[in-house]
């Protein structure tokens, strides 16, 4: 029987494999979480380079929230990394989720980086 992190990891293979698919040349916004905090990335496969990244580690961040690792934290992270995006020229994106499911904190970064511009 295979271990949690190895169904995991074939959710995530599962979940980019769907997305080379369907992306169409956009950049991937790739979400990851820990128990103590999130981090988002959108990254240009093509090149093979990461044009913008935004975590609750960030110094414009950190003295803001009281967790990393609650929505209120992903909401900002999300609307920090739809900012940094767009500074590159970014608008676009597909979305990334990995093996998480879409909800909670994964849902709110999603939910803030779509209201601040990015399209996915």
């Amino acid at each position: 029987m295979a271990s949690d992190k190895q169904k995991f990891e074939r959710r995530t293979r599962r979940t980019r494999s769907a997305l080379r698919r369907k992306s169409r040349g956009r950049p991937r916004l790739s979400v990851f979480r820990s128990g103590r905090h999130i981090y988002a990335q959108v990254i240009d496969d093509a090149q093979g380079v990461t044009l913008a990244s935004a975590s609750t580690l960030d110094t414009t961040l950190r003295g803001d929230l009281k967790s990393g690792a609650d929505k209120a934290a992903a909401a900002k992270v999300g609307t920090l990394i739809a900012e940094r995006a767009a500074a590159k020229g970014v608008k676009q994106v597909v979305f990334d989720r990995g093996g998480y499911i879409y909800h909670g904190r994964v849902k709110a970064l999603a939910d803030a980086a779509r209201a601040g511009g990015l399209e996915f």
